[in-house]
């Protein structure tokens, strides 16, 4: 046997790599469980010098209730005694979880007099799951007692143990398989192999603790403040959101900016998290200046100057949206009411600041350059500054210019363009106004993103320089109450899930306005249709969605919905996404993201590799897999996505999986935490899988030799 040594907190454990059985078949032995809840039959608490109390609501690794377990005095212990003996025939390994109270317990695992490896560190924030081997007991040895002993002959926390349990050589037998209640599901690991991209996890403006958490990949700086922000002097325009006020972003030390501004306390988050930076850089030609006074701010359409307007700043009462008591625009105002112009120049330069600063993009800078934000609405949202409607040459011409001062500025970085705000302005500038007009006619009756791309591929074909990277659309669900609205009611929950298909099914028809305007029959199925221009247009680009939202981020509807949208986006090869209005931490919508990053609370990611995963009703039963690179362990995510529970087959190929699998919900029944469940043992048939109503579900599928590769402890149990 092979022995290896890591540190668990500041404490060595000894680490038996004893191989385990994979046999599919059932074995005569049964996992026995110790506690779940409760202790189990046959085992009583003769425990010393110790309170222990059932720990309820929380913390809790799994089901209902854990066991907290606090010392009254030196060298304590927290012992379970079984009524008769057990045999070790069978059985090979004791799994245990721990953690700690408010700070880190010191304590040691002891079978029978015997000790397990050494003193087991549990730091509190986090289940740590603790496996004992029993090879070392003889062959067959026998258990009765399991101690868990102070170190320290002093204070101690309380800590908490869960899921207690001694497990069969082979794992649980199988139950009898039940017939399937729901579609049948098939994964073949061998098929459609692809990169998925990890920067299709990302978020606009992340809560800081969540984005470290989930080691958010990247995190966006957009939106329509961005489009005027002035990176001098750390201001910017609300635009038509705020009745186009210039806000002064708080700053500690006015002289001292740029350094120290809110772009680059934002760039400092994101490598603290360990997220890459999508930064928007403006391409309007005008940025916001700073009163010297403060407030009042400076604002587009003040009535002092334009005159009395449908409605004003209830706490500024001269800044007004801009429109008159009859509701006409007001025309004729003068930009430099709240703006400056700029160049290029203004573009390189904040570039090279942010070099400067924070180094390049490939030595963990700045790594991506929005090129602006929506600007077929800047008649809309800009429109004190930019009142007349974008075409297709303004924006080509001042794509050129920008993304050639980012890339002067830094060869490394990465452009996305055009970044338009939904699909209108997919096929038609703002001048044509959503329908064939004259823009369209006079560039050859084509559509403006193939337009676009094909007129950057030219520029390349001419330079030798690529200046756009990414194809970056915006996409909000059209149909009535979906997008950036709560969760509903039952027709409106059922409408956010169906609506997920427009990203990708050529057979769904848009339940919106999309329709009426006679594209595709309104069929959207965006990402393949990005693909499909990319690829006609501009081969190389990679596709960006940096603002989507399914709504419903408070309920589960919601949840199901961003896991359904995070698998396809895995799925079907886009390349970097970020969601617009990201979720609280403890929202449901957090937990979707927490299934592909963190599901386990140890770091267990979805894989990196897409796996072929098929479901024979995709609405029922959602399914997504993906293999690893450092176990070549498979995950597959299943989404009921209805309310009944249902139960599955799981045909797996093109894979030897291990007998055991992990499994990870995250349901209606707790919103609170995604729960561990049993683990699923492996058979030679299709595995059956239980759904509950509204849930997420992630089996974690090992090889079927044995890797060391996990965050679990497994401890020897030493000779006597």
């Amino acid at each position: 046997m092979q022995i290896k040594r890591w540190v668990v907190g500041a404490l060595l454990l000894g680490l038996l790599l004893a191989p385990l059985s994979v046999s599919n078949t059932a074995s005569a032995a049964v996992d026995r469980v110790i506690y779940a809840d409760a202790l189990g039959s046959g085992v009583q608490n003769w425990s010393w010098s110790t309170t222990v109390n059932a720990a309820n609501p929380s913390p809790v690794q799994a089901g209902s209730a854990s066991l907290a377990v606090t010392y009254t005095d030196a060298w304590a212990g927290f012992y379970l005694h079984l009524d008769a003996p057990q045999s070790t025939a069978g059985y090979d390994r004791i799994r245990f979880y721990i953690r700690g109270g408010s700070t880190t317990a010191q304590l040691r695992f002891v079978v029978d007099g015997t000790q397990a490896g050494g003193t087991i560190s549990a730091p509190p924030g986090a289940w740590t799951m603790i496996e004992a081997t029993l090879g070392a007991l003889g062959s067959p040895g026998t258990i009765q007692d399991l101690q868990w002993q102070d170190t320290t002959g002093g204070a101690q926390p309380t800590f908490y143990l869960d899921s207690v349990t001694l497990f069969a050589s082979t794992g649980s037998p199988t139950a009898t398989p039940q017939p399937s209640s729901g579609p049948t599901l098939s994964v073949n690991v061998a098929a459609d192999r692809a990169p998925i991209s990890r920067w299709i996890y990302g978020m606009n403006y992340p809560d800081e603790a969540l984005a470290e958490e989930l080691a958010l990949p990247v995190a966006r700086w957009g939106g329509n403040a961005t489009t005027r922000y002035n990176w001098q002097l750390d201001v910017y325009n609300t635009g038509s959101d705020w009745y186009f006020e210039n806000i002064p972003n708080p700053v500690a030390n006015l002289g001292a900016l740029p350094a120290g501004s809110a772009a680059d306390q934002f760039v400092t988050a994101n490598q603290a998290a360990g997220s890459d930076t999508l930064l928007t850089v403006p391409l309007i030609g005008w940025v916001a200046k700073r009163r010297v006074n403060g407030h009042p701010y400076d604002c587009g359409f003040q009535v002092s100057t334009y005159g009395a307007q449908q409605s004003v700043d209830p706490w500024d009462t001269n800044c007004g949206n801009g429109l008159t008591s009859g509701g006409a625009p007001i025309t004729g105002n003068n930009p430099t009411d709240t703006s400056v112009a700029i160049t290029s120049t203004f573009v390189r330069d904040w570039v090279l600041h942010l070099t400067s600063t924070f180094g390049s993009a490939n030595a963990g800078g700045v790594r991506f350059y929005n090129l602006d934000n929506e600007p077929m609405l800047w008649n809309s949202t800009h429109r004190d500054i930019h009142p007349a409607a974008a075409t297709y040459d303004e924006l080509r011409t001042k794509t050129l210019d920008i993304a050639a001062a980012v890339k002067q500025a830094d060869p490394t970085a990465q452009t996305l363009g055009p970044v338009l705000w939904g699909y209108c302005a997919y096929f038609f500038s703002a001048r044509d106004n959503c329908a064939p007009g004259q823009d369209f006619s006079s560039h050859g009756n084509t559509y403006f993103v193939p337009w676009y791309l094909s007129q950057l591929r030219a520029s390349e074909q001419t330079n030798g320089t690529r200046l756009l990277d990414y194809l970056d659309l915006h996409y909000y669900p059209q149909a009535s109450g979906v997008a950036l609205s709560g969760a509903g009611g039952a027709t409106t929950q059922a409408l956010r899930l169906r609506s997920t298909r427009s990203l990708w099914d050529p057979t769904y028809v848009d339940e919106s306005w999309i329709p009426d305007l006679n594209i595709d029959s309104g069929v959207v199925r965006l990402i393949p249709r990005m693909r499909d221009w990319v690829d006609t247009y501009y081969p190389g680009t990679g596709l960006a969605i940096t603002e989507y939202n399914w709504g419903g981020h408070e309920h589960i509807n919601g949840a199901l919905a961003q896991a359904d949208v995070l698998g396809i986006f895995g799925r079907e090869g886009l390349d970097l996404a970020t969601l617009w209005d990201p979720p609280a931490s403890t929202e449901p919508a957090a937990f979707a993201f927490r299934m592909f990053l963190n599901y386990d609370g140890a770091g267990s990611k979805f894989g990196e590799t897409r796996v072929r995963a098929a479901s024979t009703d995709q609405g029922q039963l959602a399914v997504y897999a993906a293999q690893r690179a450092a176990d070549q362990a498979v995950t597959v995510i299943v989404i009921n996505k209805t309310g009944s529970a249902l139960s599955t087959a799981l045909n797996l190929s093109g894979f030897s999986a291990a007998s055991g699998a992990r499994v990870f919900r995250y349901s209606s029944a707790d919103l609170t935490r995604i729960v561990r469940q049993t683990d699923l043992v492996v058979t030679t048939g299709p595995l059956l899988i239980d759904a509950p109503a509204n849930s997420i579900t992630l089996v974690e599928l090992k090889p079927g030799t044995p890797l060391v590769l996990t965050p679990r402890v497994r401890m020897p149990m030493l000779a006597r």
